[in-house]
Parts: C-alpha cells; structure tokens; sequence
C-alpha cells in the first residue's frame, strides 16, 4: 500500500468508525460495535474498500496496546479491597465456567484440544465498560452487588490476560501441545516476571508522586508513562508472554498516582483519536463469511449460549456462597454477561500466534453482539423486578 493509499485508508477507518459508534449509541448500544461493523464494511466481507495490511496491523497492534495500558490505570483498588473475597470467587467461577464451557462447545465440533482451550479463553472475560453503563443507568453501580460485579470485572480482566500469557508461550514452546515440563517453565516465567514487574512498578509509583510533590503536573508524565508501557511490553515478550501482559501491568503502577487522572486523559485521548479506532476496524477487515457453513452457524449459536449461561451460572452461584440472596446473586451473574474488547483482543493474539483460525472472527462477534444486547435487558429485568 502507497503513502497516499495509507492516508486515504486511515482517514476512512477513523471517519466511518465514529460515524457507525455515533449510530450505535443512539440505539443504545455500545459503539465498538459500531467500530467493528465499519470494519467489515470497509473490507473485503462487504464492499472491499480496503484490504489489511502490515501497516494497518502494526498501528492496530499500537491500539491493543494502549487499550490495555488504559484499562490497568482504571482498576480501582478501592473498590477491590471493598468485596476483595466475593469478587475475587465470582470472577474465579466466572472465568473458569465459561472457559469450560468455551472448550466444551468447540471440543464437541471437532476442535483440536489446544485450540478449543482458546476458543474458551476468548469467551472468559467480560466488559467492564457496558457493565458500567447499565448500572449507571439502573442507579446502582453503587449496591453491594454493584460493587461485587465491578471488583470480578477487574479480576476477570487480570485472570485473562494471565491465562493468555500462559497460553501463548506454552504454545511458542510446544507448538500447541500439552506438556507439564513447558507448562512448569512458563509459570516460573511468569512468577519471575510478575516479581520483577510489581518491583519496577512500585518504583515507578514512587518516583512518579515524588515529581509530582516538587514540580507539578507536566505534560512530560505521559511521555514518559507511555515509554515505561513500551519497556514493560518488551520485557514480557523477552520472558515469553503477550506484549499486551506488561502494557496492562504498567497502567496497573499509575492507577494510584497522584497524577494518574492527567496520564488517564492523555492516554485515553492519544489512543481514541487514532490506535483503538484502527484496532477494531481491523478486525472487521480481517473478517470474512467465505465458506460460511451451517455448522459454523450452529457452532456461533452454541458458543454465544455457552457464553451467556456460563456466566449467568458461575458468577451467580459464586455470589451464593458469598451470601448473597438469591435476587442479588441474580443480578451478578446477569451482571457478568456481557463481552467485549478483550474477548476481541484475546482473539487478535491467538490469531497472530496461529493457535486458532481467523474464520472464527464472524463466531466472536456474534457472541459479543448477543452479549452486549441481552445484559442491559436483563440487568433491568432483575433490578426492577
């Protein structure tokens, strides 16, 4: 692809995902899925206006990035020490239902093992942002089981990415095959990391609040927050896992900072003005309904099921033991439903690491789709009786 033909591409992705975002909000729905459906009509599933590129992946690869570094300077952890025990088992039985249940489905349609453990990581985590929405909306984010659905949401994206880690360097080492010796050299790995990790982070912590205490908020903070999210991503892919593991890890060291609020809008508006944007327009490109069977029919169907019930379930009978009554354990599990950008950067890295195939694309985004519709629904029903 020429300069020109780059310009021209990009200045289509950033104009027709905001337009589509816009008409998705205004039908009340959340406006990556605007961001995607632009994607697919720019690609070669529709119109075939523009094909993907290595460019086009590496700023998208930039967005995934930034999208994660982002989500690790939210967590709050107020809120997590708040419901720290019933948040942290509602996650845990979330995460491992839905990732039993994700195998279960792909396993039973002639899935190999190892690809069908992805497919099931994919559809573990949830989205935190229409979650959010939807308790905003109901006037009660802040219920204790408001609180309890915020704090797993946090845990889910933390479990996830660890999973993901895990599971893209055993596959770097055995090439997709279980093996207990690679598995337990990849865990010391992510224990050494993870050392190393919270060891910088609390430096970086430090330091940070102590220029902040002698000169101020600059605008030099967010250079130099973003360069450390750039070494932390290097550094975990040098131990073997996901880039995508040290850029969360760093937004987790500023999420306490004095100055964390400016590095917050900084980021966000450096990555929602051009990286995001392309990221889940990238996917759409990516995306194609050539040989669309009906047992990939059958097979979305099933999973988007799985995805919604496993949830629903897990997390419900986690709040259960966390003595809930069963009308709040209700509103958790519903609460827990939805899906969203991490299932879609989950799948990004497993394609890039050719763990699975890129024709699961269209399965994911429908289970995103029924996902991010029936939560809202639901989470009214239940909160309103």
């Amino acid at each position: 692809m020429s300069d020109a033909h780059l310009f021209l591409g990009i200045a289509l992705i950033l104009l027709s995902t905001k337009t589509f975002s816009l008409l998705l909000k205004r039908l009340h729905l959340p406006q990556v899925v605007g961001a995607l459906a632009a994607g697919i009509l720019l690609g070669p599933a529709a119109f075939n206006m523009l094909q993907p590129t290595e460019t086009i992946a590496t700023l998208a690869e930039l967005g995934v990035i930034f999208l994660l570094f982002s989500a690790g300077m939210e967590t709050d952890f107020r809120q997590l020490r708040q419901s720290l025990k019933s948040s942290l088992l509602i996650s845990a039985l979330g995460v491992v239902a839905a990732l039993a249940g994700g195998f279960a489905v792909a396993f039973a349609f002639g899935k190999p093992s190892f690809e069908s453990f992805f497919i099931g990581v994919i559809i573990a985590s949830m989205s935190t942002s229409i979650t959010v929405e939807a308790l905003q909306e109901l006037g009660k984010l802040k219920t204790r089981t408001g609180t309890a659905i915020m704090g797993a949401s946090l845990f889910d994206d933390i479990f996830v990415i660890v999973i993901l880690a895990v599971v893209i360097g055993m596959g770097a080492e055995t090439g997709g095959e279980f093996s207990l010796v690679s598995v337990a050299v990849l865990l010391l790995r992510v224990a050494v990391f993870f050392v190393f990790a919270i060891l910088a982070g609390l430096a970086v912590n430090k330091i940070f609040n102590y220029m902040y205490t002698k000169i101020g908020a600059k605008n030099r903070f967010s250079l130099f927050a973003i360069a450390y999210c750039f070494i932390m991503a290097f550094a975990a892919e040098q131990f073997g896992l996901a880039d995508i593991t040290g850029a969360y890890i760093a937004g987790i060291a500023f999420c306490n900072t004095r100055c964390t609020e400016m590095l917050e809008t900084k980021t966000h508006t450096l990555s929602y003005m051009l990286f995001t944007p392309i990221f889940l327009a990238n996917i759409g490109l990516q995306t194609s309904f050539d040989g669309l069977t009906g047992t990939i029919i059958m097979f979305t169907i099933a999973l988007a099921v799985v995805a919604v019930l496993t949830k629903i379930i897990g997390c419900g009978l986690a709040a259960k033991l966390c003595k809930f009554t069963n009308r709040e354990s209700m509103q958790v599990g519903f609460g827990m439903v939805a899906r969203g950008e991490v299932s879609f950067v989950v799948m990004n890295k497993g394609i890039a690491a050719g763990m699975i195939g890129a024709a699961l694309f269209p399965s994911v985004i429908v289970v995103v789709l029924v996902s991010v519709v029936i939560a809202p629904v639901l989470l009214g029903w239940v909160y309103r009786g």
